[in-house]
């Protein structure tokens, strides 16, 4: 599993800013560097791409086709409104007690398409929310999610780390099952 060894010295470094820029130079890179590194463990055998889409960040493999990791700062809640349809159509796969889960919560601006992954019910709408609330309420707080999947193939993650980080706070980093 991901360890954050320094990221609390890192955060307590930045300025208060409601922008990407104070996590950029060292944070995300930080963040960016440990997630690789544990995926590699696990899935040596990846192609991995960053990619953005609506505000957000991505880490994805090509290979085997899963979302590793999403991050963005927080704008607090978004308007945009939930696309159903566009929803019913990204393929559910995992069984009937996972959902479409989002990486980045919709509540925060989180799109779908390469934003869902098969998420366990019982942590979507369980754990898994009291940090998304808290990110939509924390207006320049980075949000991330790390999706940790076993040695084999597979889309569906077996866990996942999902952390909000504000500057001159200690990282809140929450690991759930999956």
């Amino acid at each position: 599993m991901a360890a954050y060894a320094i990221l609390d010295t890192l955060l307590s470094r930045l300025p208060a800013v409601a922008s990407e820029s104070p996590y950029a130079a060292e944070v995300i890179p930080y963040l960016v560097s440990v997630w690789l590194a544990d995926y590699e463990r696990t899935s040596p055998n990846n192609e991995v791409v960053e990619t953005s889409a609506q505000g957000f960040s991505y880490l994805f493999d090509l290979r085997h086709e899963r979302l590793l990791a999403a991050w963005g700062v927080s704008q607090g809640k978004s308007g945009e409104l939930r696309d159903k349809s566009r929803m019913k159509g990204h393929p559910k796969g995992a069984g009937q007690h996972y959902h479409r889960g989002h990486a980045i919560p919709h509540s925060l601006g989180g799109p779908t398409d390469i934003n869902l992954v098969p998420q366990r019910g019982s942590v979507n709408v369980g754990a898994f929310r009291a940090l998304e609330i808290e990110a939509v309420a924390t207006p320049g707080a980075l949000y991330f999610t790390y999706w940790i999947y076993g040695p084999s193939s597979e889309q569906r993650p077996i866990g996942v780390d999902q952390g909000l980080l504000v500057p001159g706070r200690p990282a809140r980093i929450k690991r759930h099952p999956n």
